[in-house]
């Protein structure tokens, strides 16, 4: 069996690493200022860190240009993958942020709007490059639909349904957010994980409510995921990538121990 993968978020806000809770909340000032994205990322490298995300949440081109600084930085230092999302909305942007040094760019609204931008940065690239991250929100007792806008609007897409589409053009990987559970520490969102686990052929990486490391065992057994993402409980000091990973050993879960 394939290792299981522990992997750090860093929402970069004009070259600074922010944080909320729950989604759509940047416009309201609620974002805690948690320090430089490099330093962070050497840290989460030092500590066993299968791979990296940079979410870019600036959408301006003073934020890209400290983006594309950050991503060269944390290149030059680190040895984990990088994977970068935010703003990413041609071919074009995929080449920069690659050529600066990340080993995939991640898409969202940009895929929802343009589902030929998968095909084309698969065409180009190849699907390990390719990450299709989905917003999901729990709409009625059995269904899940695709947000965009960073989860303030509905799509009225069945999330199952968009995952499979987003791999048959030629996605290489899935990241599940849960609107619902992101930020809460309450735990992921474990049947639209199974669901989507279970219904695509590559890799799927669980996001959102990440807050014991009880949830993190949970959603690699029960919810079928192939990695977990988180980002408080590793900002704030609860716990390092290598408390998660002895525990997850523990469980008889694989994983890459340093």
């Amino acid at each position: 069996m394939l290792a299981k993968r522990v992997i750090p978020c860093l929402d970069v806000h004009d070259g600074k690493v922010t944080r909320g809770v729950q989604f759509g909340k940047a416009e309201a000032g609620e974002l805690r200022n948690v320090g430089d994205p490099v330093e962070l990322a050497i840290r989460y490298n030092d500590q066993g860190a299968d791979e990296m995300v940079f979410f870019d949440i600036t959408a301006s081109a003073h934020g890209r240009a400290s983006m594309i600084d950050v991503i060269e930085r944390a290149a030059d230092h680190c040895f984990m993958p990088l994977t970068v999302g935010g703003g990413i909305r041609s071919v074009e942007d995929m080449r920069t942020m690659l050529r600066a040094g990340a080993d995939k760019t991640s898409i969202n609204s940009s895929a929802l709007s343009n589902p030929d931008l998968i095909q084309q940065g698969a065409g180009k690239f190849g699907s390990q490059c390719i990450v299709v991250s989905i917003d999901a929100k729990k709409v009625a007792p059995d269904r899940w639909e695709v947000f965009s806008h960073g989860g303030r609007k509905s799509t009225g897409m069945d999330a199952v349904e968009w995952a499979k589409k987003a791999v048959a053009l030629g996605a290489g990987e899935i990241v599940l957010n849960s609107i619902d559970a992101d930020g809460t520490k309450a735990g992921f969102d474990l049947v639209i994980t199974r669901r989507i686990s279970e219904s695509v052929g590559v890799p799927v990486v669980a996001s959102g409510g990440a807050g014991k490391l009880e949830h993190m065992a949970d959603v690699l057994i029960e919810g079928r995921a192939d990695a977990v993402l988180a980002a408080s409980i590793f900002h704030f000091g609860e716990f390092t990538v290598g408390d998660v990973k002895k525990y997850l050993a523990s469980r008889n879960i694989p994983v890459r121990l340093t």
